[in-house]
């Protein structure tokens, strides 16, 4: 009873560990760790009913031990995880399981020593250990894989040696096995087992898919070769090689139609993204193509943000070294910059498609993003392109139709450079063709500058008087009109038409209106108060 007790403790000791474990680290699957814990919990009840001498019901809880390890296993390793192609793990695993059936089957059963040994759970220990060791490999320097190993190891050899020779020290194995698994789930290393990553296509090989339905025939052609050769002595073991078998061909099968499943649907998100993307006519077209797509990329309960910029003052920095196609802003955001896919260089003015989600859905769809990234930032570097075509035509056509009159006319941009001038302003001026980088501040005399970048700084139309400076230092009063067109499509900027209120032949233009005498440049001001007083 005593034993029993200290089973009892041992196994409770060990769960509330794990579930500890699982509440303080918060790893992004709970389920392998919560089905480690039952597992732990169903080892310790048999344990109790071994030391009560009730055996089927000890059997029976070892049995169920096995089934949920192994739920968790495939947790442990499911598309996303740690293992990124855990395909080939699945096919080595049921491969493993039918030779161990065939080498107990014909070459360890009828041997006396290891009769008392269970092959059952032979079998499991092994197969538990090829996959914590390759959780351990895959993981590198891992405490809580390295544990779950250790205690892997310790439990095979405790099913191995205990039944030959029972005794404390051949049952330390277990003891081995109910510490470690507890320490794995309190290591803060235990998170990254359980860490989304990116699952890695597997192509189909034929002979790989002949070795699997090898192991799957193997069992039933061993159970057919006992029954042929008279009574069957080890039912149990092949229907527990069997059962482990088939459930790991399903899951592998299971794998395939998901995989294929959702790259389908991810292909047809795009496709459709594609098509809107070609037609989208401006950013909040482009922007709304990418919502849709993303709503189709990923369930609608697992995206929490969407956010698409068009420039960099929203995103976030980048890490350092060479642009990546994405990265991780946290745990859960993703941050995919708007490259230009063709050049493999990022827009010149920036922006990114950021999606805040479940980090494993994220990890599944991170290509897509970056597809879809890449598709937005040519749509909208083809509007800019678009825009910047018809503006030019816009100009040409206006520099073809008022080329030989006398309006004075100037079109800037929304930093007041200027981006066309009709040949009146370069007569007016006696200057040179201005430059791609001059602006209409520097035509106009330094006591009027401070007016007209606050009169271009707000919004809507206006008026307002300036001086310009021509090239003989001489200045020009003129009365400017300017109409605010920045959101016109084939604009985009100011249009500005201006009159020269000091050289006109008409005495009653000669002076602006009384109203606007406010509004007159300083020196035009300070030479009408020196003609006043001249006498």
């Amino acid at each position: 009873m005593s034993r029993a007790i200290e089973w009892i403790l041992l196994g409770s000791a060990s769960c509330l560990a794990i579930i500890a474990g699982v509440r303080w680290h918060r790893p992004s699957r709970v389920g392998p760790w919560l089905l480690l814990a039952g597992s732990v919990a169903a080892i310790a009840v048999g344990d109790v009913f071994y030391a009560a001498g009730a055996m089927p019901a000890a059997e029976a809880c070892y049995l169920s031990m096995f089934v949920l390890v192994a739920a968790a296993l495939v947790q442990f390793t499911r598309g996303g995880s740690l293992l990124v192609e855990r395909a080939r793990l699945i096919d080595l695993l049921a491969c493993a399981c039918s030779a161990l059936l065939v080498v107990w089957v014909f070459m360890i059963g009828d041997n006396v020593l290891t009769g008392k040994i269970s092959a059952a759970d032979v079998i499991g220990d092994l197969l538990l250990i090829a996959v914590t060791g390759r959780l351990v490999l895959a993981a590198g320097h891992n405490r809580a894989a390295t544990l779950l190993l250790a205690g892997s190891v310790g439990m095979l050899a405790s099913d191995i040696v205990y039944p030959v020779a029972p005794g404390l020290v051949t049952e330390a194995g277990y003891i081995v096995l109910y510490v470690t698994w507890g320490l794995a789930a309190l290591h803060p290393s235990m998170t990254r087992l359980t860490r989304p990553m990116p699952p890695r296509a597997t192509p189909w090989r034929g002979h790989w898919a002949a070795l699997l339905g090898a192991a799957v025939a193997t069992p039933p052609a061993v159970l057919l070769v006992e029954a042929l050769h008279g009574e069957i002595h080890d039912g149990v073991v092949i229907a527990v090689a069997g059962g482990l078998t088939l459930l790991l061909t399903i899951t592998r099968l299971a794998d395939s139609i998901s995989q294929n499943s959702q790259a389908a649907a991810r292909e047809r998100a795009l496709r459709t993204a594609s098509g809107a993307l070609v037609a989208a006519a401006d950013p909040p077209a482009v922007e709304a193509a990418v919502h849709a797509a993303v709503g189709q990329l990923m369930p609608a309960s697992s995206l929490r943000s969407l956010v698409f910029a068009i420039d960099d003052q929203a995103v976030p920095a980048a890490p350092s070294g060479p642009s990546p196609r994405s990265w991780w802003a946290d745990e859960s955001t993703l941050v995919c910059p708007l490259r230009l896919e063709p050049l493999a260089v990022a827009r010149p003015s920036g922006g990114a498609l950021i999606v805040e989600a479940q980090r494993e859905v994220l990890a599944v769809t991170r290509d897509a993003l970056e597809v879809l990234a890449g598709q937005a930032a040519l749509a909208l570097d083809r509007i800019s392109l678009v825009e910047a075509v018809g503006r030019r035509d816009s100009d040409q056509y206006l520099r073809t139709v008022i080329g030989n009159t006398a309006e004075l006319m100037l079109v800037i941009d929304d930093d007041q450079r200027i981006r066309y001038a009709s040949p009146a302003v370069h007569d007016l001026l006696g200057d040179e063709p201005f430059t791609p980088l001059s602006t209409l501040t520097d035509l106009v005399h330094p006591d009027d500058r401070g007016e007209v970048r606050r009169a271009f700084q707000s919004n809507g139309d206006g008026m307002l008087f300036c001086s310009l400076r021509r090239a003989d230092e001489s200045q020009i009063l003129i009365e400017a009109t300017y109409r605010d067109l920045r959101e016109d499509r084939l604009v985009r900027g100011y249009v500005v038409t201006m009159r020269n209120v000091t050289a006109a032949h008409d005495p009653g233009e000669r002076q602006p209106h009384r109203d606007h005498v406010d509004e007159l440049p300083a020196w035009v001001n300070r030479r009408s108060a020196q003609h006043k007083f001249r006498y």
